[in-house]
């Protein structure tokens, strides 16, 4: 299973987040053409106080946030626009993509004030967790278009609706 899940907040267990999360991180990795099976993502599911925490220590940002994301190796393209380097899995070995966090609070309001399906919202989220790991980003926007592009690709093919 591509996504070690722990739940900080029993809140995300009426949403089945590790099925969730299992899905949209093997939608992402197949879209790329790697193989989930050699691929591994940790996730934090916790609440606002806890991401707020993370957010400080990390990002120097003392407030709460949808997702943070923590890849275990720097892949971003030299160029804006271009796709980043992926990882080589190695034979018998898993890739540890990194870590992701995700908070409860602020993933439901997102979700209410958009109008859209709180799992809907989720897979969103995860798979633009996902693409950070790999070494997309939206700093420029040749990079932000690139990124964009390819999670409502991977969304249509979860049948989600293009969050844009």
């Amino acid at each position: 299973m591509p996504v070690e899940t722990i739940i900080e907040d029993a809140r995300w267990e009426a949403l089945a987040l590790p099925n969730l999360a299992d899905r949209a991180a093997r939608s992402t990795l197949e879209r790329l053409g790697l193989d989930p099976e050699t691929c591994e993502v940790s996730l934090l599911a916790c609440d606002d106080a806890r991401i707020a925490a993370l957010n400080a220590e990390f990002r120097g940002k003392a407030k709460p946030t949808n997702i943070l994301s923590w890849p275990a190796e720097e892949r971003a393209a030299s160029t804006p626009g271009e796709a980043p380097d992926l990882p080589e899995p190695a034979p018998g070995k898993i890739l540890e993509l990194g870590d992701i966090a995700i908070a409860y609070e602020t993933c439901a309001r997102e979700a209410a004030a958009q109008g859209r399906d709180l799992s809907a919202h989720l897979c969103h989220l995860l798979v633009h967790g996902v693409l950070h790991l790999l070494g997309y980003d939206h700093m420029t926007d040749a990079d932000a278009a690139l990124m964009e592009r390819l999670e409502v690709e991977i969304l249509a093919s979860m049948g989600v609706d293009d969050p844009y």
